[in-house]
């Protein structure tokens, strides 16, 4: 059983949220014994993540990271618009006091201003994952590297924001999901998937109707270090296309997701509706 008492944090809730995402709702024995969430999550029991979910989706007021994006809000969103329809063709005073009670609930619990967060993870992912790659590609420790010892690497380089660490973490996670690294309990290296190009110098042939050029003591005229901003500047490239074509593909999903949202908000309209004729012919109705 998990301690109660401990508070959860924001990479265990990050963790149950991702955790949800790829096994769904009410699987909490999977993704407990689901190795990329088993490190996060060996503090918390089926019960704790069953109640930290419930919190997350319905319970109005209780923030968590204000960095994720939490789904159930959208859920949260499309309720609200099927009862405030409903509420717009019934009068006031014939509506039950538990669905007037709901819609306030609801409607406290939307923040516009979360969506702006998906925008600015996919146009900082591509990045953020090449300063990943460089920094693994510099560090090359046999048993890989862990978020800290990436973290101040990157640090002394770059400006990064001040929830950098936290975001670092989750692109850790992410590329470990997609294959593109390789994880070792707590410690990240590259493997062949990664995306960091590497380029040998490949002679060229003798050219014929060329005048012999005199001899000197400079060295060649592309140096290693060039070669490798250039490897670095193609890393980023190929991430950033990467990306994109991530983003595509989940703008199609939340269309998807959106299309059956507002099914599911006429069919909330529809019980709505009835719920209020049977009001109007003096019926008691009880609400489970």
């Amino acid at each position: 059983m998990g301690n109660q008492k401990l508070k959860w944090t924001a990479e265990e809730e990050e963790a149950l949220l991702a955790g949800v995402g790829k096994h769904g709702p009410g699987k909490w024995k999977n993704i407990l014994r689901d190795p990329q969430f088993a490190d996060q999550l060996s503090n918390r029991s089926n019960i704790d993540l069953k109640d930290k979910w419930r919190n997350l989706s319905v319970a109005p007021g209780i923030q968590g990271s204000k960095d994720k994006i939490r789904t159930p809000k959208i859920k949260a969103a499309a309720f609200h618009l099927a009862t405030a329809a409903a509420a717009a063709t019934l009068p006031p005073t014939v509506l039950p006091s538990p669905i007037v009670t709901l819609i306030r609930s609801v409607s406290s619990d939307l923040s516009i201003d979360e969506s702006c967060n998906i925008v600015v993870d996919a146009k900082n992912a591509p990045r953020y994952d090449g300063m990943i790659f460089e920094a693994l590609s510099t560090l090359t420790d046999v048993n890989g590297s862990d978020v800290s010892a990436i973290f101040n690497f990157i640090e002394q380089r770059h400006e990064v924001p001040l929830n950098f660490r936290r975001i670092l973490s989750s692109r850790l996670r992410r590329l470990a999901a997609q294959g593109k690294l390789e994880k070792t309990q707590n410690f990240y290296k590259m493997n062949d998937n990664s995306l960091v190009p590497r380029t040998p110098l490949v002679a060229r042939p003798k050219e014929t109707n060329v005048k012999p050029r005199q001899t000197n003591s400079q060295g060649p005229s592309v140096s290693q270090e060039m070669v490798g901003e250039a490897s670095i500047t193609a890393a980023y490239k190929l991430v950033e296309v990467e990306n994109k074509l991530d983003v595509v593909k989940g703008s199609s999903e939340e269309i998807q997701r959106m299309v059956n949202l507002a099914k599911h908000a006429e069919n909330m309209l529809a019980i709505a509706r009835e719920m209020h004729e049977e009001c109007c012919q003096g019926k008691i109705m009880l609400l489970n």
